[in-house]
């Protein structure tokens, strides 16, 4: 499988951004989901979806993004809302076995900046 995120950009704190990350190849009963990382910071868990669309948030993000997925276009997508500074990281799209379980495929990323 192969994972293509865009939408990444600069935005100012407060505001908007959504990203996508277009899937080709077998998805079957993986999850799909959102991991970020800073410079000097550990890979965090975003937000994931199972093919049965059960969600999980990092607790960092609840009530700010929201993931959907478009199985038509198999795309999967994040929505950032009121981003703030600590938001800004690169964000990769994932395949994993499980909402929480162990990633098999990364996206090469997309870079978030917000000032």
């Amino acid at each position: 499988v192969q994972l293509v995120e865009s939408g990444g950009g600069s935005v100012q704190a407060g505001g908007s951004l959504r990203l996508s990350c277009a899937a080709s190849g077998y998805i079957g009963s993986y999850c799909l989901g959102w991991f970020r990382q800073s410079p000097g910071e550990e890979r965090e868990r975003v937000a994931a979806i199972t093919r049965a669309s059960s969600i999980s948030y990092a607790d960092s993000v609840k009530g700010r993004f929201t993931i959907s997925e478009d199985n038509a276009k198999n795309t999967l997508y994040l929505q950032m809302n009121s981003l703030k500074p600590e938001d800004a990281a690169t964000y990769y799209c994932v395949r994993a076995l499980g909402i929480a379980g162990y990633v098999d495929c990364w996206g090469r990323g997309t870079q978030v900046t917000v000032s």
